[in-house]
């Protein structure tokens, strides 16, 4: 049963990298969606957009938002 005084804050939540990540690659798997579902002429919906997606795009994706957060990282200031 999960703490009842355990209460995290939604602004907490939101400025999680965690978070805006998995909301970035939401963009991305909806972007991949609409491509796919023009190319077949129908909605493909979205588990075979996601999939599709993983299996295709999302490792190359991953690592491309790693390097660009361990450049964020780096800079001073």
């Amino acid at each position: 049963m999960p703490d009842p005084s355990f209460t995290p804050s939604l602004e907490l939540l939101k400025n999680s990298i965690l978070y805006r990540e998995s909301l970035l690659e939401k963009e991305e798997i909806l972007r991949h969606k609409w491509i796919e579902s023009e190319k077949a002429g129908r909605d493909i919906g979205w588990e075979r957009a996601r999939t599709d997606w993983l299996m295709k795009h999302g490792p190359a994706w991953r690592e491309h938002r790693h390097r660009i957060l361990r450049k964020q990282e780096i800079k001073p200031g």
